[in-house]
């Protein structure tokens, strides 16, 4: 390679790494993010590719602890996203596939956050009416939803791989309930991961 292809190889790998990291900062409000701490991000691997998640044991720290349980056991292996609201959000963490169900550890309180936003990307607990309901279903947000701040909690941030949350077989209706719906094919911590 001549002395010029590198230089303008070099230049188009700089150019891209700020357009990225640009992109990834537009999508968190601007904000620089900090290094990935394998121990709090999640791998969830979809039939299109790996989205990344950020978990956020600063606003959710119960939540967290019980995704990455749940994901250590591989609970999460397998299960449908069975509720998919275009424009709104997919759901998906329910063992039946039905959006009645959950785990066998019990369900856990609230840990609502007026520091934190539904933005894109945002992942939060799904639950029943009652606000201290959440056990293993979640939600990843197509777009923002400020009406949800305050009143769900969120324990995530997808920082890489949304393009996968957006290829997610949509649901029809109302209720957005997904017929052949797309499955997590495996979630992982990151600090467990093999590959």
């Amino acid at each position: 390679m001549s002395l010029g292809m590198r230089r303008r190889y070099l230049l188009a790998t700089i150019a891209i790494g700020t357009l990225m990291s640009e992109e990834a900062q537009s999508q968190q409000g601007g904000a620089q993010q900090p290094a990935l701490d394998p121990e709090n991000t999640l791998y969830m691997d979809l039939k299109d590719g790996r989205v990344v998640i950020r978990l956020r044991p600063d606003l959710a720290p119960k939540h967290v602890e019980r995704v990455k349980a749940l994901a250590r056991k591989g609970f999460y292996d397998g299960t449908v996203f069975h509720r998919v609201i275009e424009g709104f959000m997919a759901q998906g963490g329910d063992p039946t596939g039905t959006g009645t169900g959950g785990s066998d550890m019990g369900n856990l309180p609230a840990e609502f956050s007026r520091n934190a936003h539904f933005l894109r990307g945002t992942v939060g607990a799904a639950r029943t009416g009652d606000p201290n309901s959440a056990n293993s279903q979640f939600y990843i947000m197509f777009a923002p939803a400020p009406h949800l701040d305050g009143q769900y909690t969120i324990w995530g941030q997808v920082v890489q791989g949304m393009e996968f949350i957006d290829k997610i077989k949509r649901g029809s209706g109302g209720g957005g309930t997904v017929s052949n719906p797309d499955k997590i094919i495996r979630m992982q911590v990151a600090a467990d991961a093999k590959s």
